[in-house]
């Protein structure tokens, strides 16, 4: 198997600033399940490294996991895209399509939002992961996506070109992913003739691998928007009992206060910090996950085996878990077919080993020096 060449976060220097004042960057993921917030946690530690002060801003469950990570920063809120799963995963595409008004009106209010934060902050950057309105003429934005190729389907064409039209509006876009042919999000995160101001910048996860006894068999970790998050809890709970092995179980609602509780011998947490999920990750033999793409980084990351249960009807998680099992690298089966029984055969893949080099976040945030 080919070796990948990876650039996560490595130690780095302060930069010096010209003045006195750290430069303010603003830093806003989507609030889409909790991927897009926690990959963007190593780049605000790396902007802290560097003596900037980043500016959170989000909604929901995303903008709640930030307040948690970072208490000693600024957060702001911004407004909700409403985004929807349909029950039934055939009805993805025309629940979101309906969803769309509302998402527009939300996208020109957060457009408004920003300018008057760029006067008010006095921000000298943006980064944008993946909301289209957290934009500024003004100052340099950077804009964060592994998906410069959007699948729907029959529609995948126009889906594709109006996000790389939102794309061309930001300075540069940064692809947390392998530039090689040797990559993670394949045909997702890479085009025939990319645009200048693409720069591949390695995968990015906020853990560490770490060397700690093995104290669960198998570690459940559910992300993503309702109700089909909910709708896996329920169904993993009612089969759980038929498996036999220690089980931490970690359900992925970010709640005002920790939960932890003991059924059956399974410890299950409404969620987890940073520290305790890597933690948690390193503790785990085997875990069980749906397909995002930042679950996909963790686990390579922290070279952890596992078996995907990508959101009934979301292309992007079905497209991840498809090429993972015919790389060998993964195993996965839809939501309403898994069994866990199924575990035993995915315990036999290995994910893909990396070879890992730092990410260069001087070059990176040179952009918010100009």
């Amino acid at each position: 198997m080919p070796h990948l060449k990876s650039f996560y976060l490595a130690d780095v220097k302060p930069l010096l600033k010209m003045n006195d004042a750290a430069q303010k960057i603003l830093v806003a993921p989507l609030n889409w399940g909790l991927g897009h917030a926690t990959r963007c946690i190593p780049i605000i530690r790396a902007l802290q490294t560097c003596g900037y002060t980043p500016i959170l801003a989000s909604d929901g469950q995303a903008l709640a996991l930030l307040k948690k990570e970072f208490p000693e920063l600024t957060t702001l809120e911004l407004p909700s895209y409403d985004i929807e799963y349909a029950r039934d995963g055939a009805e993805f595409k025309w629940k979101m399509i309906k969803n769309l008004p509302r998402m527009v009106d939300a996208i020109r209010l957060e457009k408004k939002m920003v300018r008057q934060w760029v006067k008010d902050h006095g921000l000298s950057g943006i980064i944008s992961d993946n909301r289209p309105g957290v934009f500024s003429k003004k100052i340099p934005s950077v804009f964060i996506t592994h998906q410069l190729r959007v699948l729907s389907g029959n529609t995948t064409w126009i889906s594709s070109k109006l996000h790389q039209h939102i794309i061309k509006k930001f300075e540069e876009c940064w692809v947390p992913d392998f530039e090689s042919s040797h990559n993670l999000s394949g045909k997702l995160g890479h085009l025939k003739n990319p645009d200048d101001k693409i720069k591949y910048i390695g995968p990015l996860s906020r853990f560490e691998k770490k060397t700690e006894p093995i104290q669960y068999d198998l570690m459940v970790l559910l992300s993503g928007p309702e109700p089909q998050r909910g709708m896996l809890e329920e169904r993993l709970r009612t089969q759980i009992d038929r498996y036999n092995g220690r089980v931490i179980f970690i359900c992925g609602r970010v709640e005002e206060k920790q939960k932890i509780t003991e059924v059956d011998g399974i410890t299950y947490y409404n969620f987890m910090t940073s520290s305790e999920l890597e933690k948690a990750f390193n503790q785990s033999a085997f875990v069980l996950a749906r397909s995002g793409y930042t679950t996909l980084m963790d686990l390579v990351k922290l070279d952890k085996k596992a078996f995907f249960i990508p959101t009934p009807g979301q292309y992007e998680q079905e497209y991840l878990a498809k090429r993972m099992r015919k790389n060998g690298w993964f195993l996965s089966a839809k939501q309403d077919e898994f069994r866990f029984s199924d575990l035993t055969q995915g315990q036999l893949h290995q994910p893909p080993k990396l070879v890992e080099e730092p990410v260069h976040w001087k070059n990176l945030f040179c952009l918010f020096e100009q």
